[in-house]
């Protein structure tokens, strides 16, 4: 709190040598619905009059004992007090009694929850000619914002160097202010790349590599390209992601659309259909079937992708399907808004699809079909999207989610009666601490586990605005959207950094999570390999004569 005093007293002179914009872009927030300055500049005026600077946490206690509370955790719940010291969970009981110095929350009648893990984002991602709007620090400010305390982020190539990319994603992820992991993306193959895919996993703590499908021309790879991840992903224990479109009859598709004259927004959902994921996605499933190794496939926005996944499932192979938040909630209506910066708004990849989709992603997650919920929050403001007028092909794809996420799944899945607040747990937070093999350090509330933590109340409500959003973007895909349900406290690593509707975040304190190979994706594998070599009943010795 000392740092933070620090902040709003100084604030005064630094008004007088920055102007404050009226802009939501570019802001620190810290308190809701407040956009007082721009925090790199803030920083430097800080320095200027002897602050330690930015990058020094603030001074909080290192003991917190949450009393009271609902403790929900995947596979069970029960009322209990939760101990925390020095950002690690030391207890988890009832009654626990404490000294006066140390500070007390009571979450009697609320659920004290795990903080939500991200799967699936892109901060400060170069894409189709710019630069998402959020960076590390808005970014992950607003999940916080939103109960979301951890993220992984796709690192992607520098000339398809692994190690060029990860060095510059290590520079873009120095002012974050919660943890966070890694991915890789893979665009191209030789000897060189596969060579530093063992550099990651070995190194460098990421045990997942991304294929693109899609993006023909720039990240998309072949079916050779891919198979040959796909072995060198299952000689290291790392799981295989696939972005699932074919981005051959994608590209086919946009020249139709531009031929028939559609530009407008509308043509990029319809110059990539369902059938398109859905194919990609069962050829990459059958190649994944093929080498035997385990597959996730991301963004599944579609009835067609998700009925592979599940068929693959239900035939006992290691598919894992990832919804993102917009596909269950929103439909394809609002890209044939009249307004272009509207409906250009909602441009993603694979598209926002038709009614009924995202109904159906519901049930498959609610049933198990579906494994976990992402965002793919890749944001752009609304003169970045500009660049698509004339030509949907040039709009920069993505949409936010980081902050809504908790919010919306709750009211849409359990507010709603689908699944049970243990599952809330599950597909929030600890499956993807499971699959990302940082269970349980991550997504539970257990003794020895990191003291990342939600108090929520079910019976307080939210409302989504652009006004009052912790992001740098102008715009929000879930304008207005009110439900039930309310993340009334955030800790992360111990710290409390969300708390009656202030967020108290610093640059630089949040932490690199290092996520080794072989999760329990690959328990099994070796075993069903050799009763593959068995089956074979070959080579057959047969005579030369």
């Amino acid at each position: 709190m000392e740092f933070l005093i620090t902040l709003v007293s100084v604030f005064a002179i630094f008004s007088t040598f920055f102007p404050v914009s009226e802009s939501n872009n570019n802001q620190f927030l810290l308190k809701d619905g407040l956009n007082p300055f721009d925090l790199s500049q803030f920083c430097d005026a800080i320095n200027i009059y002897g602050d330690p600077g930015c990058d020094v946490p603030s001074s909080v206690s290192s003991k917190l004992l949450i009393k009271g509370g609902t403790v929900v955790n995947a596979h069970h719940k029960e009322v209990a007090d939760v101990y925390i010291e020095d950002g690690i969970i030391a207890a988890v009981q009832p009654n626990i009694k404490v000294g006066d110095d140390i500070k007390v929350i009571d979450a009697t009648g609320k659920f004290v929850m795990p903080g939500g893990i991200d799967p699936h984002t892109h901060l400060a991602m170069e894409f189709m000619g710019s630069e998402t709007i959020d960076d590390f620090f808005s970014g992950q400010a607003a999940a916080l914002a939103g109960g979301t305390t951890m993220h992984i982020d796709f690192v992607i190539p520098v000339n398809g160097s692994l190690s060029a990319g990860y060095e510059a994603y290590v520079k873009k992820a120095k002012r974050s202010c919660m943890d966070y992991g890694f991915h890789m993306a893979i665009t191209k193959w030789n000897e060189t790349v596969s060579e530093e895919m063992e550099i990651m996993v070995n190194e460098k703590g990421i045990n997942s590599f991304k294929f693109f499908l899609a993006y023909k021309g720039s990240f998309m790879v072949n079916d050779e390209l891919l198979m040959e991840g796909l072995k060198k992903c299952k000689s290291l224990g790392a799981l295989a992601m696939v972005h699932a479109e074919n981005g051959d009859a994608v590209f086919e598709g946009q020249k139709r659309m531009i031929e028939l004259g559609i530009t407008g927004p509308e043509g990029h959902a319809l110059s990539r259909p369902p059938l398109l994921e859905g194919e990609a996605t069962a050829r990459a499933i059958r190649l994944a079937s093929f080498v035997n190794t385990p597959l996730y496939v991301v963004h599944v926005m579609s009835i067609d992708a998700m009925e592979e996944v599940a068929r693959a499932r239900k035939s006992g192979q290691r598919v894992v399907g990832e919804p993102v938040v917009s596909g269950l909630l929103l439909n394809d209506s609002v890209l044939w808004d009249p307004d272009f910066h509207f409906a250009a708004r909602y441009v993603m990849s694979p598209p926002i699809r038709a009614p009924g989709h995202g109904t159906a992603l519901q049930a498959a997650l609610a049933t198990g079909l579906l494994q976990l919920v992402g965002t793919d929050h890749c944001t752009f403001n609304s003169t970045q999207k500009a660049l698509g007028i004339g030509d949907f092909r040039k709009i920069p794809n993505g949409v936010n989610g980081m902050e809504e996420r908790m919010h919306l799944v709750w009211d849409t899945m359990v507010a709603s009666g689908q699944i049970p607040v243990t599952d809330y747990v599950r597909i929030t937070s600890t499956e993807c601490a499971r699959i990302f093999n940082i269970y349980p350090r991550k997504g539970a509330i257990l003794v020895g586990s990191d003291a990342d933590i939600i108090i929520f109340n079910p019976n307080s409500s939210f409302k989504i605005s652009s006004k009052s959003h912790h992001y740098r973007t102008d715009t929000n895909v879930y304008e207005g959207w009110r439900g039930k349900g309310k993340v009334e406290v955030t800790i992360a690593g111990g710290r409390v950094v969300w708390e009656n509707d202030e967020l108290k975040v610093i640059p630089g304190v949040g932490k690199y999570i290092e996520m080794p190979p072989f999760s329990y994706l690959f328990d099994g594998i070796d075993k069903a390999d050799a009763k593959y070599l068995s089956s074979l009943r070959a080579p057959i010795n047969r005579s030369t004569i």
